[in-house]
C-alpha cells in the first residue's frame, strides 16, 4: 500500500520550510508558497514545487487551483499580519481559498492559543473562546470559517508560542523595565515539536479535530526570559515586583500526546535556552 502524500503547503516561511523537508524526505511530494519572488529558488533547490501566491489577488484565481489540485493534504500555515484591520483581513484571505479546496482533501490549519483567554487556570481544547487580543480574534474567525466549510476533513492545530533555532527567545524582552505578569507560567513550542505534531496528523489520519501543541513544562515569565536574554548574552528583563496580580493560561497538551500518541522533543522550555 502506498502511503505517500500529495502535500500543499499555504505559506513556507519559519515553520512550513523546514515542514516541507520533512515531508520531502519522508517521501512525499510536496508544493509551497511564498509571497516572496527571490524565495521561489530556494524553495525549489529544497525540492519544493514552488508557486508564487499572495492571497489578495483574486485574478490568479487559475494559479491557486494548480496549487491545491490533486494534493491529498493541504496545510494552512501562514499567520496573520500585524497589520490595521487584521480582524477582518485574515480570515478573508483563508476564505479566499475555500471555494478551492476538493470534496476529497484534507486540510490542517495552524491556529494559535491566542485564541484563549487568559484564565488563570489549565486550558483545554474544550474551553469556549473568548479572545482577549486583535490576532486571536482573527485566528478564531478563520477556524470558524473553515469548521463551517471543511467539517470534518479539518484538523486545527493551535500552537502556543512558536521558538527554535533562529527565533530565540532571549531577543523579546531583552532589556525591557517593569515588565508585568513575572508569575505568569509560559506557553511556548519549539519548531521540531511542530513539525512533529503535524506528521503525526498526517500519519494517524486525524481529522476533525481540535489539538494543542504546547511544551510539557511551563516556567515563569521571569525565569525563562531572564536566562534567555543572559545566555545570548543581553540585558535581562526588570520585572516588576511583588505585583500579586497575574493574568495567565497554561496550555494543557494533553490531548494532543493522547490522540496523536506523541512524545514532544523538547518537553523543557528551560533546556532550550
Amino acid at each position: 500500500m502506498n502511503n505517500k502524500k500529495k502535500i500543499s503547503i499555504l505559506g513556507c516561511g519559519w515553520l512550513g520550510i523546514p515542514l516541507a523537508k520533512y515531508f520531502i524526505k519522508q517521501g512525499h511530494s510536496v508544493k509551497g508558497s511564498t509571497t516572496t519572488p527571490t524565495k521561489i529558488p530556494l524553495l525549489k533547490d529544497i525540492g519544493i514545487d514552488a508557486f508564487l501566491i499572495k492571497l489578495d489577488e483574486i485574478t490568479r484565481k487559475e494559479l491557486y487551483q494548480d496549487f491545491l489540485k490533486d494534493s491529498d493534504i493541504i496545510i494552512i500555515g501562514f499567520p496573520p499580519k500585524r497589520i490595521e484591520d487584521i480582524e477582518k483581513i485574515y480570515p478573508s484571505q483563508v476564505k479566499s481559498i475555500l471555494g478551492l479546496i476538493g470534496d476529497q482533501q484534507k486540510i490542517i490549519f495552524t491556529s494559535s492559543t491566542s485564541v484563549y483567554q487568559n484564565t488563570n487556570d489549565w486550558v483545554t481544547e474544550e474551553l469556549e473562546n473568548k479572545p482577549q487580543k486583535t490576532s486571536g480574534k482573527a485566528v478564531l474567525a478563520s477556524e470558524q470559517l473553515l469548521e463551517k466549510h471543511l467539517g470534518n476533513r479539518l484538523t486545527i492545530l493551535r500552537l502556543s508560542g512558536l521558538i527554535g533555532y533562529d527565533r530565540l527567545p532571549g531577543r523579546f524582552l531583552a532589556n525591557k523595565k517593569a515588565v508585568a505578569n513575572g508569575n505568569a507560567p509560559i506557553n511556548v513550542i519549539h519548531q521540531d515539536d511542530c513539525v512533529g505534531l503535524i506528521n503525526a496528523i498526517v500519519e494517524k489520519n486525524i481529522w476533525g479535530e481540535i489539538i494543542n501543541g504546547c511544551s510539557d513544562k511551563h516556567p515563569t515569565r521571569e525565569q525563562f526570559y531572564t536566562i534567555a536574554a543572559k545566555n545570548i548574552g543581553l540585558t535581562p528583563p526588570e520585572f516588576q515586583q511583588n505585583n500579586t496580580e497575574i493574568a495567565f493560561k497554561k496550555i494543557s497538551n494533553l490531548k494532543s500526546k493522547e490522540l496523536l500518541k506523541y512524545k514532544y522533543i523538547h518537553p523543557n522550555p528551560l533546556s532550550l535556552i
